[in-house]
């Protein structure tokens, strides 16, 4: 945990919720140890979706559909989502029409890896909330596909604090995702293109804003 329980736990109790259907699925989810984003990003995507109100949205995993319903309900945007997982994509497909959120959610099947490189158009807010090891990789084709002005929103980005630790105290198996998220916020925090501030809620989250300039950033 990245922010102290107790605080985590006080922010929590004020959370209102987000109707029935939702707060089932989340639950069901948990049962299930199926993902879905923290509570503390559900107030803070929710809360950027009103400042931003989006029209393209694009969610770079999608799981069971908790986030991208939630996104739904909190824009009037349409919606594209990527997943891999063939029974996550039925879950999430069965989810959508549940909610009767179907009509404005496309989900693409397949490795994001290759979906994203075969994409075209553009969007005004991408969600980043897939495989942490491969949002280095994904991130060429994000860029390319965010308006400038637009929002990049990665979730996950802190691994419980483990970024913080030496590569020496980080599990030898985590130490792959260890190096290759450094190096993401690295680039977020470097990149010409973008404005990035990291934010210790949830399990991090990197909020970028893709510069409408066209060139580089000034130095401070």
């Amino acid at each position: 945990m990245i922010v102290s329980e107790r605080i985590v736990t006080y922010i929590n109790s004020l959370d209102s919720g987000n109707g029935a259907f939702l707060d089932t699925l989340e639950q069901q989810a948990k049962r299930e140890q199926i993902p879905v984003i923290r509570h503390e990003m559900q107030s803070f995507l929710k809360v950027l979706l009103q400042i931003k109100k989006p029209s393209r949205i694009l969610e770079v995993g999608t799981a069971v559909g908790f986030s991208a319903i939630l996104m739904c309900r909190n824009s009037n945007a349409q919606i594209t989502t990527i997943e891999n997982y063939e029974k996550r994509i039925r879950e999430a497909k069965e989810n959508f029409a549940r909610a009767g959120v179907q009509e404005r959610v496309r989900l693409l099947e397949g490795d994001a890896a290759v979906v994203l490189k075969e994409l075209t158009g553009s969007f005004d807010f991408i969600f980043m909330d897939a495989a942490k090891g491969q949002y280095l990789a994904f991130l060429p084709d994000v860029l390319r596909l965010l308006d400038a002005g637009g929002i990049l929103l990665s979730d996950n980005v802190l691994q419980e604090g483990d970024l913080t630790e030496s590569h020496f105290a980080v599990e030898r198996r985590n130490r792959t995702i260890y190096k290759r998220m450094r190096e993401y916020l690295y680039e977020l925090k470097h990149n010409d293109s973008l404005t990035t501030s990291i934010i210790p809620i949830g399990d991090g989250a990197a909020l970028s804003v893709k510069s409408t300039s066209g060139g580089r950033k000034e130095d401070a």
